[in-house]
């Protein structure tokens, strides 16, 4: 379990300075702090670097000298640092973005608490995180329409787009590799080298069909199954997905005690009891969890005769990688327009090729 969060920079001054650190009572000597300057300026890049102080274990991301931030994962012996990039470079970019006015110090705590259960996180809450992430929403948004580009251009596009200034495309393409999203790879004949898009990532709302088949089984009182039915139908007749009502839902998905609440909430429909019976598992603030699934249209509470009340699922979510098939279309544009090389085309083929039958047979593993 991850120890604690430190934003520092460096003052030519006075040398380390600690803007903000997580919980307030950890110490760090101006020694250790010196070192892990030291090694970012070996490199002289913006990423992350892995170190061992004494019995401390650290992750430190480094911005970049435009900004000159570093953000520090305390971690204990036993802790893979290498779990933490992707939170990391997630965490630089929100910092960054709350500069004006030191409101980054306010969002520590959270950071810190997010950061934590980073490598604990499941396909579904990793994918909805890289959805979250603007950066890589923008990359593969362009992908979505190119299909191909070169990382040159790329990394001017993004400058041009990304107004708040600070880009990791090394990071933020290392994040989009892992998630088998994009292929990075050279081509003869081309000067830069060309990112693919492999996967496309695929998020909506869905029905709770499991619950749907039989609320009652599923501990609903049976004078109110048509209701809850007659909800549902409501609810998806007037639904359009769109990234903002996504972007809505992710904040439930990736915050452990929301995200523990929908487990239990898949499964069955349940009283208040029940609920607070995931204290147990971490779900501290039900009441907060029960207003986020409101909120976000998640969830609808049922009264019976004796207003005993039942909290059921309203929508439930659907995230998960697709083939992008229209990608087809993308590719005989762009050879009719010539606005890619034959070679580079070719090689998209194969690489599409290549992902489809994995695909396949990571599917066939599964059955």
């Amino acid at each position: 379990m991850p120890v604690g969060l430190v934003v520092m920079k460096w003052d030519e001054r006075i040398g380390t300075e600690i803007l903000a650190k997580y919980p307030e009572e950890i110490v760090i000597t101006d020694k250790t702090l010196m070192q892990v300057y030291s090694t970012h300026e070996y490199s002289g890049e913006s990423g992350m670097i892995s170190l061992m102080v004494g019995s401390l274990n650290i992750a430190s991301y480094y911005t970049g000298p435009e900004k000159g931030y570093y953000i520090l994962m305390l971690l204990n012996l036993d802790d893979d640092p290498d779990a933490y990039e992707g939170g990391l470079a997630d965490t630089a970019r929100i910092i960054l973005q709350n500069l004006e006015d030191e409101a980054f110090i306010k969002l520590v705590p959270s950071l810190f608490r997010r950061l934590s259960v980073y490598p604990t996180l499941n396909d579904e809450q990793r994918l909805a995180m890289t959805y979250q992430d603007e950066i890589k929403r923008m990359i593969i948004n362009r992908l979505r329409e190119e299909g191909v580009v070169s990382k040159s251009e790329l990394m001017v596009w993004l400058k041009d787009r990304y107004k708040q200034g600070f880009v990791d495309l090394e990071g933020v393409l290392s994040e989009l590799i892992k998630r088998e999203l994009i292929k990075e790879t050279s081509v003869k004949g081309m000067p830069s080298e060309l990112i693919f898009l492999t996967n496309d990532i695929l998020m909506l709302r869905v029905p709770p069909v499991k619950l749907l088949k039989d609320p009652g089984d599923k501990g609903l009182p049976a004078k109110l199954v048509s209701d809850y039915k007659m909800e549902i139908k409501k609810y998806f007749l007037n639904y359009r997905p769109s990234e903002q009502d996504n972007l809505r839902l992710i904040d439930n998905i990736i915050n452990p005690q929301v995200y523990e609440t929908l487990r239990l909430l898949r499964t069955a429909i349940v009283t208040k009891n029940d609920l607070e019976k995931l204290k147990k598992k971490g779900v501290d603030d039900i009441d907060e969890v029960l207003k986020m699934l409101w909120e976000t249209q998640m969830i609808q509470v049922f009264q019976d005769d004796r207003n005993n009340e039942y909290y059921a699922l309203l929508s439930d979510f659907y995230v998960d990688k697709i083939f992008p098939k229209y990608l087809m279309n993308v590719i005989k544009s762009e050879y009719e327009k010539k606005s890619k090389a034959d070679q580079v085309l070719v090689e998209y083929l194969n690489i599409l090729e290549n992902t489809y039958i994995n695909l396949k047979s990571a599917v066939k593993s599964k059955d």
